[in-house]
């Protein structure tokens, strides 16, 4: 199989995206998840441009790397300097890193209007940099800025800038599509012409997703001649992100032939897109391809009966290949297929001919009603229990009471009283949160934390609402999701309640993560808390 560089530039290219800001910190913990993964070469940033990134480059000095380069970015000299006397050049050197990656002008529009140099002075400013470079012992990456733009407007001077860095002793010359404007069939054939004319030299592509094809755009490059691929985790980067590495290298590597990174590494491919999602506070886009959590997730009936029987029937590919999972999906479009299915996924034997029947028309009856269990698979585990036979309950609402305030400086509190039975044992506790909620999920603790002391773990982590019935105004229905997780974060699981009182709908999704947690956590031997539930 055909080698494929793998250069990572989440670090530098990806920060320029909205919303996208990493601490030093946070660039060093991705830099060491992309080594662990086989990225090849790991863009830190510009160390000539601000602080943070030269304090990078000084602490990835320091650490210790599996297999990656760890690169240094940076422009050609300015017109006016010499490679030796150019900060940013020196800055590059200086990073003491073995690889640099550098961008010169392709375009006409750029090297006329923006520089404003001549054609000539522009060729010299790529030639001597990278000359410079390389004479430092430096391992340097060209990246031709807008060349397919340059291309297309004047192909010959496009070719010449390539020629330059190219015998000034460029290791990789990357065309890159800076606008994002370029199809795949344009890409296609332009690389090809390149390498072609330049086939002693590694050509590289480096593609933007200003048109939603930079994924493409890069493959066709692959299939083109080339044989280095840049781009970021997650496709993240400026204006609408860059090529997505997660989806290319498991289109190079899974549906091409290529190698890019060992099989086992690949295995581990969708895990790298929920950390650096993670690390750079982002939500994870479900359909992503191959690593989303909708990537492999069935909802309809029909589809599911067929993949219980035959996975490759509405699967391109096995799950496991990049780290994901099947998923099936539990809503009113469902059929038995879809219960049975979960069901045997919880461990859960529906053992009467009936049992899953019911769960679907259940289901199907509380959907209409607002309720969507496909986010919330715990209150779904919870019904089927019940159908099951199973007791749940555990505790049993007698009353509650809810009271906020707002002073008159604008400061809010609330308070709720919370009284519950635990078998024949009436307890009632009051707490104060920062919001009903807060408060009522506070008292509802204190209130069975004397019978089940392992509650203490239990946290609520996040709580939105969807109002159902706008039409209705301020009687409309709402749905409440509720996130919970233990004190350890590694337990994550979500319930559902719906309600015309915002309240009780929160009431419903908060008892069904309470006892959710009390099943899944319950003792399998004696022990004094049992002893003390079972005596009451």
């Amino acid at each position: 199989m055909e080698q494929i560089e793998l250069f990572d530039t989440t670090l530098r290219d990806g920060t320029q995206g909205e919303h996208v800001t990493l601490s030093v910190n946070d660039k060093i913990r991705i830099a060491h998840r992309l080594d662990a993964f086989g990225i090849h070469v790991i863009e830190g940033g510009w160390p000539g441009s601000n602080p943070k990134d030269q304090e990078f480059f000084e602490r990835a000095i320091e650490e210790s790397w599996q297999q990656a380069d760890i690169c240094a970015f940076g422009s050609t000299r300015r017109a006016q300097n010499l490679p030796e006397e150019d900060p940013n050049l020196l800055a590059l050197v200086q990073a003491e890193t073995n690889t640099v990656s550098i961008f010169g002008k392709s375009w006409l529009l750029h090297v006329e209007r923006a520089l404003k140099v001549t054609k000539e002075e522009n060729l010299d400013m790529i030639a001597e940099s990278v000359k410079w470079l390389a004479s430092n012992e430096r391992r340097v990456i060209y990246d031709a800025e807008h060349f397919f733009d340059g291309y297309k407007d004047d192909d010959g001077y496009a070719f010449a800038t390539l020629q330059a860095a190219a015998e000034a002793g460029a290791d990789a010359l990357v065309l890159c599509d800076t606008n994002g404007g370029s199809m795949p069939a344009e890409i296609g054939r332009i690389t090809e012409r390149v390498c072609a004319l330049m086939d002693q030299h590694v050509i590289g592509i480096h593609a933007h997703n200003d048109s939603g094809v930079a994924t493409a755009n890069s493959i066709a490059a692959v299939d083109a001649g080339a044989r280095h691929v840049q781009g970021t985790i997650n496709g993240i980067g400026e204006r609408t992100g860059n090529a997505d590495l997660c989806t290319v290298v498991a289109c190079l590597q899974h549906k091409m032939g290529y190698q890019c990174v060992s099989e086992k590494q690949l295995a581990t491919l969708a895990d790298l897109s929920q950390f650096v999602y993670e690390i750079c506070n982002m939500l994870p886009i479900d359909r992503a391809p191959f690593v989303g959590r909708s990537a492999f997730a069935h909802k309809g009936g029909i589809h599911v009966s067929a993949v219980m029987k035959e996975p490759a029937a509405y699967e391109h590919m096995v799950p496991d290949v990049v780290g994901n999972k099947r998923r099936v999906l539990v809503s009113d479009l469902s059929g038995q297929s879809n219960v049975r299915y979960k069901a045997k996924e919880l461990g859960i034997p529906l053992n009467e001919s009936n049992q899953a029947r019911q769960a679907v028309q259940r289901i199907k009856e509380l959907e209409h009603l607002g309720y969507e269990f496909q986010g919330a698979e715990a209150s779904f585990e919870l019904l089927l229990r019940t159908i099951q036979g199973e007791d749940t309950e555990m505790f049993r609402l007698d009353r509650l009471r809810v009271y906020s305030e707002q002073d008159r400086d604008g400061s809010e509190w609330s308070e709720a009283t919370v009284a519950v039975f635990v078998g024949e044992h009436r307890e009632l506790a009051v707490s104060e949160g920062v919001g009903p909620v807060d408060a009522l999920s506070g008292a509802l603790n204190r209130a069975l934390c004397r019978f089940y002391p392992r509650l203490e773990a239990l946290r609520l982590a996040d709580y939105k609402v969807r109002v159902l019935t706008p039409e209705e105004a301020t009687a409309a229905s709402v749905r409440v999701l509720i996130e919970h997780h233990d004190t350890n974060g590694e337990d994550i699981w979500h319930t559902v309640g719906v309600s015309p009182n915002i309240l009780d709908a929160s009431w419903q999704a908060l008892t069904d993560g309470v006892r959710y947690y009390l099943l899944r956590t319950k003792p399998a031997v004696q022990t004094k808390e049992t002893e003390a539930v079972s005596a009451l």
